[in-house]
């Protein structure tokens, strides 16, 4: 059944970027918030209260509907908590529904071996955990040691990916825990990553030199080819206090909506645009996507870097290709070239060639030519 799930999530991940490469009129990824309450306090953390409650049931699904009639492709389910929703169940089943990837972030302390069942039923494609450290201390509680049997619960029972996130930067005390998290990660077969922790602000907080020192072993960990580490400049210019020059897609390629329903470019910039998704139209993705932002410098919100980055290969997919290829040769000086990436580029990146094959890919993934996205 896990090979068979993950078969299918790959085929679906396969039009997801086909899609992507089709149009630049819809989110890429929107990540929803169906309650701000958490039932820890992180003490960098500034997006959870200890009051609130959840967002109703029929409203979360109002909004999952309008994502989709917008053609969003992945939909993340973040808090606060998510897992506190009661309905949380029924959220995913209608993201998968209507034809989204549906993915959860989620501090892992209400993960039992009946809840990730449930989870498998409810159609969950991925689910990311962030651990911070190898035993807890006052400024995180989402430690190796409190976690570790939830992940061994994972590896046993869930048939949708995990993402293991390990974090670096202020306030962590131990950046050798990163090292730790990641191989044990990797152990139980989970996708392991590692972030840089941001200021309030989503902004740069340069690396001391121990810690961009296990950044680097790190990023050396064995990963795939197309591994976002491989498009991870950013974080390396953020660990040397360096701005990074791209263009930022928030509100247009990436979302974020809040508890009341309102379109927010990312969780560190609240209040911008502001529109209730409700009234959001396919202009406002063209408009907020296309506006240059301050902030985008010194960004360290990952996830809006990687949709940003599905625009660069669509639009230069020669030079992100050589980018990925030399990043991963910097890296490890033995590396080949796998022929079925020789055989893709000759297939997608000559434009008559890409005509041709290209009309071939959609219609073997019966994708076809959408509206751009209702108004």
């Amino acid at each position: 059944m896990k090979l068979l799930r993950r078969l299918h999530r790959k085929l679906r991940e396969t039009r997801m970027f086909v899609r992507a490469m089709q149009s630049a009129s819809h989110p890429i990824l929107a990540q929803i918030i169906p309650i701000r309450r958490c039932n820890l306090d992180c003490a960098y953390c500034n997006e959870f209260d200890k009051t609130s409650a959840e967002v109703p049931l029929e409203t979360m699904l109002r909004r999952i509907d309008r994502l989709a009639d917008l053609g969003t492709t992945i939909i993340t389910l973040s808090g606060g908590e998510p897992t506190l929703h009661p309905d949380l169940d029924a959220i995913i089943r209608r993201i998968r529904a209507r034809g989204a990837i549906a993915t959860l972030i989620t501090n892992g302390l209400l993960l039992t071996p009946d809840r990730i069942r449930a989870l498998n039923r409810a159609g969950l494609d991925y689910l990311q955990i962030s651990i911070d450290n190898v035993a807890p201390d006052d400024v995180s509680k989402k430690s190796l040691r409190v976690l570790d049997r939830k992940l061994e619960w994972l590896a046993r029972y869930a048939e949708f990916g995990v993402t293991i996130n390990s974090v670096l930067g202020a306030g962590v005390r131990n950046p050798g825990d990163a090292i730790v998290v990641g191989e044990r990660a990797r152990q139980l077969g989970f996708t392991s990553t590692v972030g840089i922790l941001h200021d309030p602000g989503g902004q740069l907080q340069p690396l001391a030199a121990e810690h961009r020192s296990v950044y680097e072993r790190f990023r050396r960990l064995e990963t795939a080819l197309f591994s976002f580490a491989h498009f991870d400049h950013f974080q390396e210019n953020i660990g040397r206090g360096l701005a990074t020059d791209w263009h930022c897609r928030a509100g247009g390629r990436f979302l974020y909506i809040c508890e009341d329903g309102l379109v927010h470019y990312c969780s560190q910039q609240r209040g911008r645009p502001g529109i209730p998704l409700d009234e959001y139209t396919v202009d406002d993705i063209r408009r907020e996507a296309a506006r240059p932002k301050g902030c985008a410098p010194f960004c360290t919100i990952s996830c809006v870097h990687q949709t940003a980055m599905l625009d660069e290969f669509r639009e230069h997919p020669r030079e992100t290709l050589a980018g990925i290829l030399d990043r991963r040769r910097a890296m490890d000086p033995r590396f080949r070239t796998p022929a079925t990436v020789k055989l893709l580029s000759w297939l997608f990146l000559d434009q008559r060639r890409r005509g041709v094959f290209g009309k071939m890919m959609i219609s073997a993934l019966r994708l076809k030519r959408k509206p751009e996205s209702p108004s």
